[in-house]
């Protein structure tokens, strides 16, 4: 029998990325505690002008027993009404909104207004200042964070960041929940031969869109370090560039690292992410800024040791020398660490220790710290 009406607005499948995997997670583990669930996804997301990869789709099929659908226009105010009035007629308990990016405040703030009084509004704010800051961007944070009753952060600086739009207290931070969407562990020598790969070779992993923030810039310089040529170590570098692809390629040239460099520069499917993070000896972000990574917490699920730059949450998800290693942004510092890894032979205490540490990232722990701040909002 079912307890509460659940909605979660937001981008699901066949959106890609992993805020779109995150709600299509989520909402599978209110439907395996017996809620009803919805997720209300979007018609149009952003405008093609304003996406830089090449499609916003993934491609395979949906996911089981969830409820989607998609009925949302970021940028049509006529749509924001109609959705609000049919999310009004469903009469959930509570509406979970993400916030991701202030181009979204004016749609989401809207329907987050629209909605009867008596409906909990919670957001789980990725970040509140985006990493690419533009001109009306606190304006827009400001009208989304004031239509909403409580907000759940994925990282502590986030929670920080909140304080400047609110004062409330109905919020709280929960780290990122484990993705367990892309399959079970691979033998590592399978995953290597599914990806063409020499099983001989040391390899390395930066996985998602590459942008500025992500820092591969950083990762690159790494590389180049003489110590990593001379193991023969390889990067894989595994996702499409949203960032100008020209600048990186170059960089590898004029680093002399090419032979070091595994180039797999298209969206990758979701039923090949397994093979990329089990045929990796280690993932790497080396991140400029950061608030939290849905990457890291794929590594997690597939007991993948980590490197991680000391910003925003990394450090948080990611303990030094036991799963992996925080580092600085010094590219020297980044090649010590791989260095280190590699020459001590760490990648099977670090695996083992992702397998224990990863038990505090549950998605019922998640759904239960959603339903202890919706249970202080008095209404």
């Amino acid at each position: 029998m079912s307890n509460k009406k659940v909605i979660i607005i937001g981008p699901a499948f066949p959106f890609r990325g992993g805020i779109a995997n995150f709600n299509n997670a989520l909402a599978q583990e209110y439907y395996n505690k017996g809620d009803q669930v919805i997720i209300y996804s979007f018609t149009l997301q952003y405008p093609s002008f304003l996406f830089p990869g090449t499609t916003q789709y993934e491609s395979g099929k949906a996911p089981k027993n969830l409820k989607i659908k998609t009925l949302i226009n970021s940028v049509n105010p006529f749509n924001w009404v109609a959705v609000a009035r049919r999310i009004n007629n469903e009469q959930p308990d509570y509406v979970i909104i993400r916030y991701w990016l202030p181009f979204m405040a004016p749609c989401l703030g809207s329907i987050a207004r629209l909605l009867k009084k008596r409906i909990k509004i919670i957001a789980i704010t990725d970040n509140v200042i985006p990493h690419e800051k533009r001109i009306g961007d606190n304006l827009f944070t400001s009208y989304f964070v004031k239509s909403c009753d409580a907000f759940l952060s994925l990282s502590a600086s986030v929670l920080d960041d909140l304080s400047m739009f609110t004062d409330s207290n109905l919020k709280k931070f929960i780290p990122h929940p484990i993705y367990d969407v892309f399959g079970d562990v691979v033998p590592k020598d399978k995953a290597l031969e599914n990806l063409g790969l020499n099983p001989k070779d040391k390899h390395l992993l930066f996985f998602g869109f590459v942008r500025k923030y992500k820092g591969l810039d950083l990762m690159l310089k790494a590389m180049a370090d003489r110590r990593i040529i001379d193991l023969g170590i390889k990067l894989i570098i595994a996702g499409e560039f949203y960032d100008n692809k020209t600048e990186y390629t170059d960089m590898i040239a004029d680093l002399g690292i090419t032979e070091n460099i595994i180039m797999k520069s298209d969206f990758i499917p979701a039923n090949k992410v397994k093979d990329y993070f089990c045929a990796a000896d280690m993932i790497t972000q080396t991140y400029r800024t950061a608030t939290q990574s849905g990457v890291t917490q794929i590594a997690y699920s597939f007991n993948r040791p980590m490197l991680v730059t000391d910003v925003g949450g990394l450090a948080e998800i990611v303990p030094n020398n036991k799963v992996g290693y925080v580092t600085s942004q010094n590219p020297t510092e980044i090649a010590n660490a791989i260095i280190d890894f590699y020459t001590n032979n760490k990648e099977q205490d670090f695996s083992d220790n992702t397998s224990l540490e990863k038990k505090r990232f549950s998605w019922k722990f998640f759904v239960e710290g959603i339903e202890e701040l919706m249970n202080s909002v008095k209404k």
